[in-house]
């Protein structure tokens, strides 16, 4: 079993939002991350989608888009998270009764595959400078607090000596890579790969690969990697 990512997707297959509008990178996005998803991977593969799936605004807007990823772009058991723009996430329990066959939601709490364990949460944006506005803060707090919960979830059912992947869609860093309250718990519960998503065009530091304190992060926007598919795990 392999395990590939990618984020970002922002589906709107009921009410077409043309992206290439940012960029050359989205002409036809789509049509070349379908085509690369299924040169690639097989049924017993799994892809995780690192947020902002949907521009929806309601979950029952957004089970076209979710019938995208599930029947459409290909095969494999695909794995998500919510973004920033995923305003369509309701409850976890009202969002796992609308997903369709082979798409799982993380949130608070982690999935266990074959040799693989997945976990992870949204996170938020970290400051460049020492403090953040009182509001970015408690969110900041609040999600190191879901960060743990789906870190510990991931432990618990890691029973054989499975790996841990840590799913994010903000990166976990600022720009300059400092230590934060979530790489701080990444390091603590030993997670080796991180993937997030989240930066797009071409400004500001964006690594597809960056190596911290022995943890492998990935970034997986779909326009920095040319709409591929990234390989996580043999």
């Amino acid at each position: 079993m392999k395990v590939f990512a990618i984020s970002d997707l922002h589906l709107s297959i009921n009410n077409p939002k043309p992206m290439d509008i940012f960029g050359p990178a989205w002409d036809n996005y789509l049509d070349t991350i379908k085509l690369d998803w299924q040169q690639k991977v097989s049924p017993d593969d799994v892809v995780i989608i690192a947020g902002d799936i949907s521009w929806a605004m309601s979950l029952s807007d957004a089970v076209v888009d979710l019938e995208y990823i599930s029947k459409t772009l290909g095969v494999g058991k695909k794995v998500i998270i919510r973004g920033n723009h995923d305003y369509w996430w309701d409850t976890i329990s009202k969002v796992r009764k609308q997903l369709p066959e082979n798409v799982y939601a993380i949130q608070n709490d982690s999935i266990k595959f074959d040799g693989v364990v997945l976990c992870g949460t949204r996170g938020w944006v970290l400051p460049e400078t020492k403090t953040l506005e009182p509001q970015d803060q408690k969110i900041v707090d609040r999600e190191a607090i879901r960060l743990e919960m789906t870190l510990k979830s991931a432990q618990e059912k890691s029973t054989n000596g499975e790996e841990i992947i840590c799913i994010m869609h903000y990166p976990p860093f600022n720009s300059r890579r400092e230590d934060s309250p979530f790489t701080k718990l990444i390091e603590q519960y030993g997670v080796k790969k991180v993937v997030y998503g989240h930066l797009h065009g071409t400004g500001g530091k964006s690594d597809l690969v960056v190596h911290k304190n022995g943890v492998k992060y990935y970034l997986t926007s779909c326009d920095k990697l040319s709409n591929q598919l990234v390989l996580i795990k043999e």
